[in-house]
């Protein structure tokens, strides 16, 4: 299957997914509007940033890994389904975090934080896994650059002979653990960490697939 198509479908669902995040704001207001009531629901705005950074940089890397082949076969079909399906659920932990977070049902406040943590590590462990997938798979997907190439050009999260072979940009994983951690200290603390980690993916730590694409063959 030629991976634009895959492509085209997943951009669809990225769009639904961060357009969703919208609704958590729309029953702000209703009834009493003042700038009181807007400025006590800073954390429906915290959540919904949060989300969507997220959301948009997972866009950007997933654009970033499929632009490197030309095809895609039934396993990571698969495995970019699951990857899709842990996206288009983080507007419900999200939701989770904006509704708990303060207020008079802040003692659900932590699970929130635990739910929205471990979403994302599922959606890491799935990018990890794609990304695995095709560095092994190179040839039948039909990789641009050598794999040794490809592998070579990850950045690795620091000097000596361990840190080095660490890619950088799986750091999310350690991160994301992190964050549910401190979830059961602070879910303000936790949603922080998540905004941490979002800033951090803005920077780009996958190897940049050719400046034109890879095209199909005719």
């Amino acid at each position: 299957m030629d991976s634009r198509r895959v492509e085209s479908f997943s951009d669809g669902v990225f769009a639904v997914a961060i357009t969703v995040l919208i609704f958590n704001l729309l029953p702000i207001g209703q009834g009493v509007l003042n700038y009181h009531v807007l400025a006590m629901a800073w954390p429906q705005y915290a959540a919904y940033v949060v989300s969507f950074l997220t959301i948009g940089i997972m866009w950007t890397n997933h654009h970033t890994l499929f632009g490197h082949i030309r095809f895609v076969d039934r396993p990571l079909l698969v495995l970019n389904l699951l990857l899709l399906m842990g996206i288009v659920a983080i507007p419900f932990p999200t939701a989770l975090i904006a509704e708990h977070l303060t207020g008079p049902d802040r003692s659900g406040g932590q699970v929130a934080a635990v739910v929205y943590g471990v979403v994302m590590i599922a959606i890491s462990i799935f990018y990890n896994a794609t990304w695995e997938y095709l560095m092994r798979h190179a040839e039948t997907l039909g990789v641009v650059s050598s794999q040794r190439v490809m592998r070579d050009s990850i950045p690795g999260f620091g000097q000596g002979p361990v840190l080095s072979k660490i890619p950088r940009w799986s750091i999310g994983l350690v991160g994301y653990g992190v964050g549910v951690l401190i979830a059961f200290v602070s879910a303000g603390g936790a949603l922080a960490v998540y905004g941490l980690l979002a800033v951090y993916y803005l920077f780009n730590h996958l190897p940049n697939p050719p400046r034109d694409g890879p095209a199909p063959d005719a």
